[in-house]
């Protein structure tokens, strides 16, 4: 057996465990602390939403954790079962050359995760969802959106991929610095065209027509220095009933996107306070310093994919009979994810700083008591766990928990 063989062995079979064993914990302490709202929300989260959201909660992560051992199994039926090897196996014997067969490898072996896939997202919309209320999402409508789906991924996955391939194949040993700069221009571009051209393709977008309440918006986008392409309110609930808002694009392409279920919930001095928050994150950098992250660590990682695609034992090891660059690069995507769970704490901790700061400029620019509220009723809304395993937030959740967000946001408040 290769070293590097017993190395991916025990990073999955130990991180596999460790999910398993946060998720357990997450399980039972959300159960113990069901029949209890917390005393931080008597009075403002009913005990009944209370025990839907500790259900919810458990429910999903229960299923995470079988979708955790399924997806084991898969990776390892892909690489050491010799999954991968067969896939490369029947696009060689057609003689179309390595280029093209390259294309049609990883495009297959994606195609075959969506349908392997496939039963799992049945499950999470029409039984978890619909169990619990959420989901608005019928047959049509999911088979429409799967097809939209799968024929951008196709439309652009296939250029995108010969793209690289090419690059990788005849740019000599540093490939991977052009690499870098197409896939870098190519997530500029995306971020930039999802708004207008991509977004649209699934759901409707309508100019906010509450005059108050624009009016309101655009005096706190003034007060902020925020300039935009216009607040719009998005058509969530024909999929779901859980609420929502968020920034996309960026330049002189941002939009601001309120889901219609969230606008049925919160009062607009909360829309306002909601929207202050998510403007923090514009003013704190958040978004700049995410990007330029993701912009080093792809550098990086295709650094390391350069030097890993050199070395015969990394094909080896994980049960490929023909090193190729296309397999290098197949291999990497599949594998790096194993051993990057062990970051995830840190980024979550990274995340969770972020949540607090644009809390501090919601509070700055707006009420902290709307947030407050508007938190609270996003938390009864989407059945969201008030009671979180501790050990389980730490290493997942990119927000802080509910009553260590709120006491923060009361200490800015009185200190405003």
């Amino acid at each position: 057996m290769y070293m590097f063989t017993l190395i991916f062995l025990i990073a999955l079979g130990f991180s596999l465990a460790l999910r398993l064993w946060l998720a357990q914990r997450h399980v039972d302490f959300v159960r113990r602390h069901r029949n209890q709202v917390p005393e931080e929300f008597h009075g403002s989260m009913p005990l009944e939403s209370h025990q839907k959201a500790a259900d919810y909660t458990a429910a999903k992560t229960r299923f995470g954790m079988l979708d955790a051992c399924v997806d084991a199994v898969l990776l390892l039926i892909w690489t050491l079962g010799g999954g991968l090897n067969l896939v490369d196996q029947a696009w060689r014997s057609l003689g179309v050359g390595p280029l093209f067969a390259g294309a049609g490898v990883i495009l297959s072996v994606l195609l075959i995760a969506a349908a392997l896939d496939l039963p799992a997202s049945i499950y999470r919309t029409f039984a978890l969802e619909k169990r619990f209320g959420f989901n608005r999402t019928n047959v049509s409508l999911f088979v429409t959106d799967l097809c939209k789906s799968a024929a951008l991924a196709l439309i652009i996955g296939v250029l995108l991929i010969l793209l690289v391939l090419w690059l990788m194949e005849s740019s000599g040993d540093y490939w991977w610095l052009y690499v870098w700069a197409v896939w870098t221009a190519f997530g500029f571009l995306m971020t930039w065209a999802y708004p207008t051209l991509i977004a649209p393709l699934f759901n409707k977008f309508s100019a906010l027509d509450d005059d108050d309440l624009r009016s309101r918006i655009q005096q706190l986008l003034e007060r902020c220095g925020f300039q935009s392409k216009g607040v719009f309110v998005m058509d969530g609930s024909r999929r779901s009933a859980h609420g929502n808002a968020y920034f996309t694009g960026f330049g002189r392409n941002k939009r601001i996107v309120f889901f219609d279920t969230l606008m049925e919930t919160l009062t607009p001095a909360e829309i306002e306070s909601v929207l202050a928050h998510e403007l923090g994150h514009f003013k704190r950098h958040h978004v700049k310093k995410r990007l330029l992250f993701m912009v080093v660590y792809s550098l990086v990682a295709l650094a390391l994919l350069a030097w890993l695609m050199n070395q015969t034992w990394f094909y080896s090891a994980l049960g490929i009979g023909e090193p190729s660059v296309y397999m290098g690069l197949l291999l990497f995507m599949m594998v790096v994810p194993v051993f990057g769970f062990f970051t995830r704490p840190l980024m979550a901790w990274w995340s969770r700083k972020h949540e607090y700061e644009a809390d501090e400029f919601a509070a700055e620019q707006s009420d902290a008591r709307s947030l407050v509220t508007a938190l609270v009723s996003l938390y009864k809304e989407n059945a969201s766990t008030l009671t979180p395993d501790p050990l389980h937030s730490a290493v997942y959740d990119s927000h802080p928990p509910a009553a260590r967000r709120i006491a923060h946001l009361a200490a800015v408040g009185r200190g405003a």
